[in-house]
């Protein structure tokens, strides 16, 4: 039966990720009520406290995005990128890495790429270059992040393990920088130059390329995109100092029936609030639409993160919690005995998944129930980046069809692409120095 229950969640994820969008959650949905009404397993459960710290930093980021603060950031972002144009293939990354750091989400580069595309072609850097190593870079810089939903979805699951933020990043951010640098130098000298590449030599002559335009900043005032950035940002910030010093969090008195217990508020509720807050603040202060927040492509892509991770989860806890006693004691050995296939198992699925966050919420609690120690668990954490390996995540394909010069390519054996070479390179030296970091760190 453990056979077929697995063919069942599997389906359901391939299935669900080949559709797109949010039919990852809706179709785990179906597995769900295969499992619940026709196999009788216990119906498990959603993670409901990473779905709340997720739900209110996508609406900090929305609010942000309606007043026009992301716009200014990307603009920000931009200019530096034009300013050394030669040396795009490093700077291009690292300016990715920030941006997504900063915002929790690998969305904001899609505005960037058509600037790195043309920039790297003005500067006579074959495009291909930046491109494959930035897409990358945004993938790394989203694990960094204190805000995204897998950093969340991270802390959500370990926070009673003693894991703190500070901790997460004190691994998270020397480890994926350091990656995106050496995937840098792996790329820096790939392929033909632009003057002996046939394929964009043959667009030039039909005159295919044509040179973008500069979009001027959309924004309703430079000083709500101004203002809502910074009160964003401060919100970063408080979230970080909270963790580095927990004695910043309120303890509270509770009880009833003439008894009287204390509390201190815990760092998943304070980033919910911090986050709730920022958002208000947004509105009240530089005029965020609430139906803009609502309509724009953060909000969106953040809801498409909730409802797949609310399947997909609740649909691997049905499974593990049915299976519990099989799962901890066939693999437990192997596990053990190779820890590496905890990694790769994160690796595999998180290409099935596209989406970290739902990695993490699905995987990190099967390496608990196995016993696995907490340090490795956070040093595997970088294995949950192989969204790059089956080119059909959208920044790929964004970053593909952005590229006039048609250097940056899918090849015509799928795994041959562009980010093939710069994703490997980084995920394993993220994971090396990850793995590296937690262990003097335990």
């Amino acid at each position: 039966m453990l056979w077929i229950e697995l063919i069942v969640l599997l389906a359901c994820i391939v299935i669900g990720a080949r559709l797109g969008g949010i039919a990852l959650g809706t179709v785990a949905g179906i597995g769900l009520a295969v499992f619940v009404f026709v196999f009788a397993l216990p119906p498990g459960g959603p993670p409901p406290g990473v779905l709340g710290m997720i739900i209110a930093v996508i609406t900090a980021l929305a609010t942000m995005q309606a007043a026009g603060g992301l716009d200014y950031l990307i603009s920000l972002a931009e200019r530096i990128m034009r300013k050394r144009p030669q040396y795009i293939t490093f700077i291009a990354p690292v300016v990715t890495y920030v941006l997504v750091f900063a915002s929790g989400t690998t969305h904001v580069i899609y505005a960037l790429l058509p600037v790195i595309a043309e920039v790297s072609r003005k500067g006579n850097v074959r495009p291909e270059r930046p491109l494959s190593i930035s897409v990358i870079a945004g993938f790394q810089g989203n694990i960094a992040s204190p805000i995204s939903a897998a950093t969340v979805a991270m802390l959500g699951l370990f926070a009673a393990k003693g894991l703190s933020l500070p901790l997460l990043l004190a691994i998270t951010i020397p480890s994926t920088f350091i990656a995106i640098l050496i995937g840098a130098v792996s790329v820096a000298w790939r392929g033909k130059t632009l003057e002996d590449d046939a394929e964009y030599q043959q667009r030039l002559a039909k005159g295919v390329v044509i040179a973008a335009a500069a979009e001027p900043l959309k924004t309703m005032s430079m000083r709500n995109a101004r203002g809502s950035m910074l009160l964003f940002l401060i919100g970063i910030v408080v979230v970080v100092l909270l963790g580095i010093f927990p004695g910043l969090r309120p303890v509270y008195e509770s009880g009833s029936g003439g008894f009287v217990d204390t509390d201190q508020v815990s760092m998943g509720m304070a980033i919910m609030i911090v986050m709730i807050a920022v958002s208000g603040l947004t509105m009240l202060l530089f005029s965020a639409s609430p139906e803009a927040t609502l309509k724009g492509t953060i909000m969106r892509s953040g809801l498409t993160a909730i409802i797949s991770i609310l399947g997909v989860s609740w649909l691997g806890s049905s499974f593990f919690e049915g299976n519990r006693n099989y799962i901890v004691g066939e693999i437990s050995g192997l596990v053990q005995l190779y820890p590496v296939a905890f990694a790769i198992g994160m690796f595999v699925l998180s290409t099935l998944l596209f989406s970290q966050a739902a990695t993490v919420s699905l995987l990190m609690p099967v390496g608990l129930a196995l016993g696995l120690p907490v340090h490795s668990l956070i040093g595997f954490y970088p294995a949950s980046n192989g969204l790059f390996f089956l080119p059909t995540y959208g920044t790929v394909l964004a970053a593909v069809s952005f590229d006039q010069t048609g250097t940056t390519r899918i090849g015509k054996y799928l795994l041959n692409h562009s980010f093939m070479r710069p994703g490997l390179v980084t995920l394993i030296s993220a994971l090396v120095i990850a793995l590296l970091l937690s262990n003097v760190m335990k």
